[in-house]
């Protein structure tokens, strides 16, 4: 198998476009929480061998996928007993073209799982939410290259080309959103949320910063947020940070700017290490999970309008589970509810 221009362009047929006008709940206000690091619980915590961290493999067979509905209903009881809603990624971090040639996965089979994906949560998210419909499916997108290293590489109109495919799978599947993850440069955001935009699939975009607060091509996050707002006719809903510790973020946070409200979402790792001590690693750093509860009550203290909290590497149903108790106040809890 070979990529080539074909691997990278959009399915044939008429696309529905059901999600023009779609009002996201989140948009409205209230908390909503989603899940952690998936890829490190598999990996770290489960012994699943995920090479490249490619969650969606799981997906092949039913022991995969009944592992993947108790991770994802784990997170769900404690959003369900925080009175929150929810945020349910679907598990393609790494499930678009380049990764699958290196993985060996056919593009059918890619299309497929990737549609296989966005059933699985929608099914949870009936089981769960049938009623008030609080939980969001958002097809997740990854980075082409690798999450800790900018592609310097790629225009924008590459990445449009390139990350179109996946989003339209999503879209045909029903995904309310997408949500384009670890993204470490502005090129690529802007491909992404023009292909979304193409497709009018509602997008997220969520940055990864180092340890000095910029993505890792040294761009301060305000004027990557700015730069991609000005080339899409600011075509995000809102944007996230994510795969770094709130050690790394707050300051330039706290700098402030009108460019601060549009981040809506705190993906956050559970280390302060920076990424290239982490890769280097021999075990997972799970953190404190208590004290990182904390420093998010303190960031939404000073940043109200957060409203998705969740995490990244290294952090599991503990970390998420401390976010809420430290960040959803006692009323909206439901009474006689404990996750498990």
């Amino acid at each position: 198998m070979r990529a080539g221009p074909a691997a990278n362009q959009p399915l044939g047929g008429t696309l529905a476009v059901h999600h023009a006008g779609t009002r996201l709940p989140q948009l409205g206000g209230g908390m909503y929480l989603t899940d952690g690091g998936l890829e490190t619980t598999a990996v770290f915590h489960h012994g699943t061998d995920l090479p490249h961290g490619a969650a969606f493999l799981l997906l092949r067979n039913a022991d995969g996928r009944e592992w993947l509905r108790g991770y994802y209903r784990r997170y769900l009881r404690i959003a369900q007993a925080s009175g929150s809603g929810f945020i349910l990624e679907t598990p393609t971090w790494r499930a678009s073209s380049d990764w699958a040639w290196q993985l060996n996965v056919a593009y059918l089979e890619l299309d497929a799982l990737n549609a296989r994906a966005v059933a699985l949560t929608r099914e949870l998210a009936a089981e769960y939410d049938a009623a008030s419909a609080r939980i969001v499916v958002s097809g997740c997108v990854g980075p082409r290259r690798d999450g800790d290293a900018p592609d310097l590489a790629m225009t924008a109109a590459q990445a449009e080309t390139y990350h179109l495919r996946q989003l339209a799978v999503f879209a045909r599947a029903g995904a309310d959103l997408a949500t384009a993850m670890t993204m470490t440069n502005s090129a690529e955001a802007i491909g992404i949320a023009r292909a979304a935009r193409a497709l009018a699939l509602p997008v997220v975009v969520s940055f990864t910063v180092e340890t000095d607060g910029r993505l890792p091509t040294g761009q301060p996050l305000s004027e990557a947020i700015a730069e991609v707002d000005a080339a899409t006719a600011a075509a995000p809903v809102y944007y996230m940070i994510d795969c770094a510790h709130p050690d790394h973020f707050a300051a330039t946070l706290e700098a402030g700017g009108g460019w601060v409200r549009r981040i809506r979402g705190l993906r956050a790792d559970a280390s302060c290490r920076r990424h290239a001590e982490l890769d280097a690693a021999p075990a997972l750093d799970s953190g404190n999970p208590e004290q990182l509860g904390r420093q998010y009550r303190d960031l939404l203290r000073r940043h109200p309008h957060i409203n998705v909290l969740g995490g990244c590497c290294g952090t599991d149903h503990r970390h998420v589970e401390r976010i809420a108790s430290a960040c959803i106040p006692p009323p909206l809890r439901r009474m006689g509810e404990t996750p498990s």
